[in-house]
């Protein structure tokens, strides 16, 4: 193991004994921060490794709390970032594997982190190839995030990735309404630089519908 996974690991593990209301909660934090880092300051080419790294991680903390969705869902978005940052056919294995831990997590408790399983799994079905290559399937894709959306109405994920959706299905009305929705979220607490890179790709996307709908 490299040095780097097992301080994580170890940190992971240290915060799983406090003394604290939820001590999954405060755990999850580390693993929610490293996600940001990779995704919004890592160079692409080392982002692989550190998803890799990161979905260990949650693993870990799932395995250390047996029952609870949180973390199998974290280890499904860490699995499908890393599939992502992989790219090709040869990413086909991470989004069945990261598939696999988000239904576990909505077995579990669909509503766990307000609905976030079913936002990256609705994510994956429309991102991943279909049959015979893949699992990829737009019609469920979509009741998934109709799903997310209702059970976090206001977030900025849920309506940031049903906005890419819809881009992607030429349906800019709708794209645009959830885009806009998504922006106006509030800033969650700890998740501050998640956000922020988040409001920076909801803009970009925002600039790209409105040139579609002007052509």
């Amino acid at each position: 193991m490299k040095p780097s996974s097992f301080v994580l690991i170890a940190l992971l593990l240290a915060n799983v004994g406090m003394a604290t209301a939820d001590p999954l909660e405060d755990a999850l934090h580390p693993i929610q921060e490293e996600w940001a880092v990779i995704k919004y300051r890592t160079p692409e080419k080392q982002q692989e490794a550190r998803y890799h790294t990161l979905a260990r991680a949650a693993q870990k903390l799932a395995e250390a709390h047996p029952g609870r969705a949180e973390p199998l869902i974290w280890e499904g978005i860490a699995l499908s970032s890393e599939a992502g940052a992989k790219g090709g056919l040869g990413a086909l294995s991470l989004a069945r594997a990261a598939r696999d831990k988000l239904e576990q997590a909505l077995k579990r408790d669909e509503r766990a982190l307000k609905g976030s399983a079913w936002t990256s799994l609705g994510t994956l079905y429309y991102k991943v190839p279909g049959w015979p290559i893949g699992f990829g399937d737009k019609a469920r894709a979509e009741e998934m995030l109709n799903k997310a959306v209702g059970l976090n109405p206001e977030g900025i994920d849920p309506n940031f990735f049903r906005g890419e959706y819809l881009f992607e299905r030429e349906r800019y009305g709708e794209a645009l309404k959830s885009l806009e929705t998504a922006l106006k979220a509030p800033t969650r607490p700890g998740r501050e630089l998640a956000d922020s890179g988040r409001r920076q790709e909801i803009l970009a996307l925002i600039a790209r519908v409105r040139k579609e709908m002007e052509n």
